[in-house]
């Protein structure tokens, strides 16, 4: 039976006689979440609705940072190419329905409840020992297959643990980075998860600068018979600060969806492309082009990955996402390790050359031992030398999801960075921090940047709903 809490008192509910309602569902997710120790249950999920993960042409992305920028960029050049793109993308931020994205349009809460209510129903029957990602994993493949998506990219959240979406059966396999957790054997582990997936059809990409890591991965591959291809080095032209910033995962998103064209439309023709431009030129065209083909050029001048990465920019919520239309201009970004924060300061200083900040703070929320201490204070030294404003530490409320850890300890960091002769100020929760800033800055220069985690950005959105900013 599945175990809902309502306002009196926790019960058995049982589906047959009463279906949940939407938020009842979310209710249910939040308190199931668990870690993946196995793929037994998405297996058998997936049994019982007739293998539809078999049905799907897969992706899977995985790495330490920059999974949703390259699956937002891979689906972008798909999507031009006339080809259906289904993304699974985690965590969510604010609702369960941004994982579950089709042609870049999230789920209907209508659609979401029945898949839920089909996938816990089959739970309840089988007695199915499910988590919260098992389900949403299986929701997604039920989405993706009724909806006859020609594509379907999976980002892999388990870099050193277990994730279900690795039972799939990949096709292609893309990895932006591995930067070590806090050993070797993590390390090793992290590479043995990438290996589940791979079989002799898939095609293994990889953005990854670390020759020891491409090394390692490469005799991996090859030892389980996946085709390993040449890594991804050079940036994709995005516009300033873009290139620098996610150019690779640029790169590796366009070496994907060229992977996916030449597997499942040159090869095998497939599927009918709507617009040939961007990742292949139609036949008869090759090589020095007819007057004839210049006119009609001319006449109907077609998009080019040249002016495809010229207007491209990250616009995936939360994830490095610069709004300027507030005063002062905030900056947001989950970043929740120390690769990602890294790269969000080095954002911020290329954002810098161009806009002239006039005053800059930084409120950072994290989970309990997220970062290593010394890590995260090479990087509040670096971040203050070219801030001229507050760094702000402020504990974060404990949300549900995958990373479900209690705050870090705010007055022992602060501690910690005194004795680093960094200055820092501690504040009892997001919202008296962000006031508290947000009171003393009133140019259209100044900006507050806010990250640490998703329940960072979560407490943001919270704020900015009750105070109508």
């Amino acid at each position: 039976m599945v175990q809902i809490n309502t306002k009196s008192e926790k019960k058995q509910h049982s589906l047959m006689q009463s279906p949940l309602t939407y938020n009842e569902i979310i209710h249910y997710l939040d308190t199931h979440w668990a870690a993946t120790t196995s793929l037994t249950a998405i297996s058998q999920l997936d049994e019982s609705f007739g293998f539809p993960s078999k049905k799907l042409h897969v992706a899977l992305v995985s790495g330490t940072s920059g999974k949703s920028t390259t699956i937002h960029y891979a689906c972008k050049l798909l999507q031009t190419e006339g080809i259906k793109v289904g993304a699974f993308i985690t965590p969510h931020i604010h609702l369960y329905n941004e994982r579950f994205v089709i042609d870049n349009e999230q789920i209907s809460h209508k659609n979401f409840t029945t898949l839920a209510l089909k996938v816990l129903q089959t739970v309840e029957d089988k007695n199915i020992l499910a988590s919260t990602k098992d389900i949403l994993t299986m929701m997604a493949f039920l989405y993706f297959a009724e909806n006859n998506v020609n594509f379907a990219i999976f980002e892999n959240a388990g870099t050193y643990t277990l994730d279900p979406v690795m039972y799939c059966d990949a096709q292609i396999c893309a990895v932006t980075r591995i930067i070590p957790n806090t050993s070797h054997d993590d390390t090793l582990a992290a590479f043995e998860n990438l290996m589940l997936p791979i079989t002799s059809k898939t095609h293994f990409l990889c953005a990854d600068q670390n020759k020891q890591n491409l090394q390692i991965m490469q005799k991996m591959v090859q030892a389980k018979g996946g085709q390993w291809q040449m890594p991804t080095r050079k940036l994709a032209p995005l516009p300033y600060p873009f290139e620098q910033l996610h150019g690779r995962c640029g790169a590796l998103a366009q070496k994907l969806a060229h992977t996916y064209h030449d597997i499942f439309i040159t090869k095998n023709n497939t599927i009918e492309v709507l617009n040939g431009t961007l990742l292949s030129k139609p036949k008869g065209v090759r090589g020095r082009p007819t007057l004839e083909a210049k006119k009609i050029s001319q006449d109907n001048p077609s998009q080019s990955l040249e002016s495809f990465w010229n207007q491209a920019s990250n616009n995936v919520p939360y994830r490095f996402e610069f709004i300027t239309n507030t005063t002062p201009m905030i900056l947001l970004d989950n970043a929740d390790n120390i690769d990602a924060l890294t790269n969000l300061f080095l954002g911020y200083r290329l954002l810098a050359y161009k806009n002239q900040f006039k005053n800059v703070s930084l409120i950072i929320g994290c989970h309990q031992d997220q970062f290593n201490d010394d890590d995260l204070i090479k990087e509040l030294r670096n971040f203050g030398k070219k801030a001229s404003g507050t760094i702000a530490l402020c504990p974060i409320k404990n949300i549900m999801g995958e990373k479900n850890k209690p705050s870090w300890d705010v007055a022992k960091m602060v501690n910690v960075a005194k004795n680093a002769k960094i200055k820092v100020k501690a504040y009892k929760n997001f919202t008296e921090a962000f006031t508290a800033l947000h009171g003393t800055y009133n140019d259209s220069k100044d900006l507050i940047i806010i990250t640490g985690s998703s329940a960072m950005i979560q407490e943001y959105l919270h704020y900015q709903n009750s105070a109508n900013l």
